[in-house]
């Protein structure tokens, strides 16, 4: 017989968090379903990432988040989720992956997982957007050299590596790895560094690209990517580079099939906006809820930790005023 329980939260990051501890709070009989660690998202982050916010915009639960530093990093951020699960002791049960989420009845879910099956008079779907690459569809994208994830400099020490994009993730892959003596070239799409680049560190990849130091090639694209070279279009016509690896950095997006497997309705434009109630949080299936990035769809810069926390409080108000 599937365990019951009055809400279960997909997804065990800091938004997925901050709803159990509301829950909590309103005695309601709750589990979270984790794929991966605790935070996950965050545990796959670059080993030396530093956050655009300061550590109190990441705070949940009214826990200080203790920084010495002026922003804090992946490090200090995995440490303080930890300490909050110590805190709280939540009911979670991580390395489980919700397969199928069914409504069964007018209200009732029936959840399946890898492992289990639930049954729920409430879901929250926190799954952010971090596991789908948003590939570049071309041809050698799928050699072992082209990678959609970066995690430190060390392997790319004196190789000849590009990096695409010009977000936070591409900026800070490209001046550690030229740091660490890495060839780098960066083949940005537009016509110059993203302005969301954090401000501490966009003048100086501007200023390693205006020396000379970091090749860019703006207004350009891959068109081919092959065992020890690149080709790509730019301005000035097609030109190809000696190449060892290629970091693919070019943004993630939301398990967008599985919300729309749910009965979820999603915008029918490029943005694929997943429909909910801006004051509830609740989409059009009743009592199925949406909290954090996940809910700006393609739109994965709209929500984060400091603006998606008060997410919590307005979903399990709704829950508990039913």
């Amino acid at each position: 017989m599937a365990e019951s329980y009055d809400l279960v939260i997909v997804g065990g990051g800091p938004i997925g968090l901050a709803c159990a501890i509301e829950a909590q709070k309103k005695n309601l009989n709750y589990l979270i379903i984790e794929k991966g660690a605790i935070v996950n998202s965050i545990f796959n982050y670059p080993l030396y990432m530093t956050f655009f916010s300061t550590a109190e915009r990441l705070e949940i639960g009214n826990i200080p988040f203790n920084c010495l530093a002026p922003k804090p990093g992946r490090q200090g951020a995995l440490e303080y989720y930890r300490n909050i699960h110590r805190y709280f002791n939540f009911n979670i049960n991580l390395f489980e992956k919700a397969v199928e989420i069914q409504k069964i009845k007018d209200d009732s879910f029936k959840i399946t997982t890898d492992k289990a099956l639930y049954e729920a008079k409430n879901v929250i779907i926190a799954t952010g957007f971090y596991d789908i690459p948003i590939e570049m569809n071309v041809k050698g994208e799928e050699l072992l050299k082209v990678r959609h994830y970066y995690k430190e400099a060390h392997e790319y020490a004196f190789r000849n590596i590009l990096i695409v994009g010009a977000n936070n993730s591409s900026v800070d892959a490209a001046l550690e790895c030229w740091r660490k003596g890495a060839n780098v070239t960066m083949v940005i799409r537009k016509s110059e560094i993203n302005n969301r680049v954090k401000y501490w560190v966009k003048p100086d990849v501007e200023n390693r690209i205006a020396e000379g130091s970091i090749k860019a090639y703006f207004e350009s694209n891959i068109t081919e990517i092959r065992e020890d070279e690149v080709e790509m279009e730019t301005p000035n016509g097609k030109i190809i580079i000696k190449n060892d690896f290629v970091l693919a950095l070019t943004g993630y997006k939301p398990d967008l099939p599985f919300l729309e497997k749910m009965g979820i309705q999603l915008s029918e434009d490029e943005l694929k906006t997943p429909t909910y109630n801006p004051e509830t949080m609740e989409t059009n299936v009743k009592g199925l809820f949406l909290a954090g990035v996940v809910c700006g769809g393609m739109q994965t810069h709209k929500w984060f930790i400091e603006n998606s926390r008060i997410h919590a409080n307005m979903i399990v108000d709704c829950i508990t005023s039913k």
